[in-house]
């Protein structure tokens, strides 16, 4: 037959198996604690028949009755200076099997040592030396219990009364601080229900302020679109402004007279506006041509006028293109040309030669007005003999050229008119100047 082997749970020392194999001893001790279990003392009228369950049952419950006597006032595990868990080992009944005796002594280690994982037991030594420190830790606990008790016992002997008093006292505290409560509580309900009419007021006012805002960012959003609007017109009022000014300043630095009525007289024939005004044998020019610059002679002539405020006296001026005329402000209103087509039907060179004498004498006129007053005069520097329908050429021993075509070469009528336009080309300079 086999046998079980133990060793102690706290000095693991061997514990060996009797030579019956019905018994488990303790090699170092001479009595089997197990024979300390009631379970172990059962009378004769025992019978192997109940089992071991059943004595095995009862032995355990007797020991939990007994250790639990031994623990603190708390229910807390007593824990020894080593494992808090103990065996007691001891003879059993003898009509028990190795199988029961184990099971038996497994389950009573698991109910001493109070974990289920147990399955070691102690030595009789380990055994006493942890029955003797619970028995030391339930007397410290029963003598705190009593003077635990004996304090309390005190403390309500002697200070009942002030207990009462101090009780009285807190009662009124606790009752002023619940009145105070109150009236904090009513404060509160009363300014709960102003905070309630200042947020309505205040959601109120919110939702009115949005609106306006709302109506802020529409105007304004309005007003910025007619802000770009008026800054492009203003841009482009700058530029206009800029255009205008540039145009001003040019106009400034232009002399309308000069631009309007351009005369020149340094070639063989003199021209106004780049009609030549004259014809030689060697530059024939057309009298379409010529009427054309007598009309503007005549034109130039009728502003110079208006310039000075110069009324003629005899003729008056009409300036129309190649059909320019003078008319005389006698009864009879004649009209003398300042055009002439030879080989045509139309005026006769009298008529026409009478309009020059009449054209120079308008000019004679204009000299005279241009040299009255305090500013100086117009400087013309060819001379005009207008009864005699002559102009003297400028210097000592001056020529003079007569203006009629009748009883005249064309190299001296062409001179004459170079020198009308000379004079009228001073007479632009004296009017620039003004």
């Amino acid at each position: 037959m086999s046998f079980v082997r133990f060793s102690c749970q706290r000095c693991y020392q061997p514990l060996k198996q009797s030579q019956s194999g019905e018994t488990l001893g303790l090699e170092t001790s001479s009595e089997p604690a197990a024979s300390r279990l009631p379970s172990a003392q059962r009378g004769p009228e025992d019978t192997p028949e109940e089992g071991p369950a059943s004595a095995v049952d009862t032995g355990v419950e007797k020991l939990q009755n007994g250790a639990s006597g031994r623990t603190r006032p708390g229910g807390g595990r007593v824990s020894g200076p080593g494992s808090s868990t103990f065996t007691l080992l001891g003879k059993l009944g003898s009509g028990r099997t190795l199988h029961s005796i184990q099971t038996s002594f497994r389950g009573t280690f698991d109910i001493l040592s109070g974990e289920g994982d147990l399955d070691q037991p102690l030595c009789q030594e380990c055994t006493d030396n942890l029955l003797e420190h619970l028995d030391t830790q339930l007397t410290t606990s029963e003598a705190d219990v009593q003077d635990y008790r004996r304090c309390l016992e005190t403390r309500q002997t002697v200070s009942g009364e002030d207990e009462g008093e101090a009780l009285q006292e807190e009662l009124k505290r606790v009752e002023l601080e619940e009145a105070r409560l109150v009236r904090e509580l009513e404060e509160l309900d009363g300014n709960r229900e102003r905070v309630a009419a200042a947020l309505e007021a205040a959601r109120a006012e919110t939702e009115q302020l949005q609106r306006r805002e709302r109506q802020h960012l529409r105007d304004y959003s309005l007003l910025r679109w007619q802000q770009l609007d008026l800054s492009d017109e203003l841009a482009s009022a700058q530029n206009q402004l800029r255009y205008v000014q540039a145009q001003l300043a040019w106009l400034e630095e232009t002399d309308a007279w000069r631009s309007t009525f351009q005369i020149r007289d340094d070639g063989p024939l003199a021209s106004i506006n780049d009609f030549r005004l004259g014809c030689l044998p060697t530059v024939p020019v057309d009298w379409g041509e010529i009427n054309a610059a007598w009309g503007q002679a005549a034109l130039l002539l009728l502003a110079l006028s208006r310039k000075v405020g110069l009324q003629f006296r005899r003729f008056r001026l009409v300036p129309c293109g190649t059909r320019s005329h003078l008319r005389c402000l006698s009864q009879d209103s004649t009209e003398l040309p300042l055009f002439f087509h030879p080989g045509r039907s139309g005026p006769s060179r009298s008529n026409f030669d009478r309009a020059l004498l009449a054209f120079l004498d308008c000019t004679q006129q204009f000299k005279e007005e241009a040299e009255r007053g305090e500013e100086p005069g117009v400087c013309m520097p060819c001379r005009m003999h207008a009864r005699h329908g002559l102009l003297e050429e400028p210097g000592a021993g001056g020529e003079c050229y007569s203006i009629r075509t009748k009883s005249n070469t064309e190299e001296r009528w062409s001179k004459a008119l170079k020198l009308l336009l000379t004079n009228f080309k001073c007479s632009l300079d004296w009017v620039s100047s003004r």
